[in-house]
């Protein structure tokens, strides 16, 4: 049986995740969520906020803090723009929210091109991000668009420690048949059923692996179980600030087991052109070094996504 590692106070990309505290200020923000909804279900008020006149968006996260932050800076600029925004946010992994957005109940949401095409078309063959975009485009269903990405990408990748890639000679995802099999492998539940999850790596690179669940996404219990030896690999989003602070070794993928997954905005039929141009502002300028940066400050600082947010978009001359 494996060992399974719960967390409720990290938050992860796909999984049971933490909710983080927010700052006073990030909470001065939020509260609209809170009054909108009468109730401790992210997804209460959906119904009601989906059909709100025009003018008023609902822009949703995963439970996850990186893309919370992305969510953020939408709605933020959103607000700027004249829009009235409800914030659905931690709602949880696409088999939840994915509904929502389809019903038209929620009307922003941050996605990763990747991840989503793979969602969407399991048996999708694009690997460049333009092809990956163009596919995502079509396999989206009625009503749904993918607004043009950000540069910034925060995509599973495949990690060890630079101990371990030293003595075992690790450099790409094919060097781990050089590890005793099966792999034991770092990441949410979740991960034993993706495209990139064991099936995926046996198919693909000839790789027995199992997954040894830690519900964090990625987060603090993640990274120590790398890093005490619980585990040899662990499957960190690449816009993860750990991977450098730790001095991590990403695994190459020549075969592209892991598809681009840049940073996009999933938007309903209700987002017009100038909400469009609003959040295009902000991918225009989202780099994959300014998310790690965010997220640097998120989970190092403990700054809420509002505060980042505020102060990252001023910074950028958007607010």
């Amino acid at each position: 049986m494996r060992t399974s590692i719960q967390s409720t106070s990290a938050a992860g990309r796909g999984g049971v995740t933490r909710r983080r505290a927010l700052a006073a200020g990030g909470a001065a923000v939020l509260a609209l969520t809170l009054g909108a909804c009468g109730s401790s279900d992210p997804l209460a008020s959906s119904s009601a906020s989906g059909s709100a006149a025009s003018g008023a968006l609902v822009v949703g996260s995963q439970q996850y803090y990186s893309n919370e932050i992305v969510a953020e800076l939408y709605a933020q600029s959103l607000e700027h723009a004249g829009f009235t925004v409800t914030r659905q946010y931690q709602i949880g992994q696409r088999e939840v929210y994915m509904d929502q957005v389809k019903a038209g109940k929620i009307d922003v949401f941050p996605e990763y091109t990747g991840n989503l095409l793979q969602y969407l078309d399991k048996s999708a063959t694009a690997t460049d991000p333009a092809e990956v975009l163009s596919a995502l485009r079509r396999a989206l269903p009625s009503g749904l668009s993918a607004l043009e990405p950000a540069a910034a990408t925060d995509q599973d990748s495949f990690n060890v420690t630079k101990a371990t890639a030293d003595q075992y000679g690790l450099k790409t995802i094919a060097d781990l048949s050089k590890l005793p099999q099966p792999v034991k492998i770092a990441g949410n539940s979740e991960l034993a059923k993706r495209p990139y999850g064991p099936e995926g790596l046996k198919s693909a690179y000839g790789i027995e692996a199992e997954i040894s669940p830690v519900e964090d996404g990625g987060g603090p219990l993640t990274v120590k179980a790398l890093k005490d030896g619980s585990v040899p690999v662990a499957d960190l989003y690449s816009a993860s600030p750990a991977i450098a602070t730790e001095g991590f070794v990403t695994l190459e993928d020549p075969k592209h087991l892991v598809l681009p997954q840049n940073v996009v905005a999933l938007a309903s039929s209700k987002v017009d052109d100038k909400a469009k141009a609003a959040i295009a502002a902000v991918d225009a300028k989202l780099s994959t070094e300014a998310l790690v940066e965010l997220n640097r400050k998120s989970v190092e600082d403990k700054a809420s996504s509002a505060t980042l947010a505020k102060d990252w978009l001023t910074q950028q001359g958007l607010l």
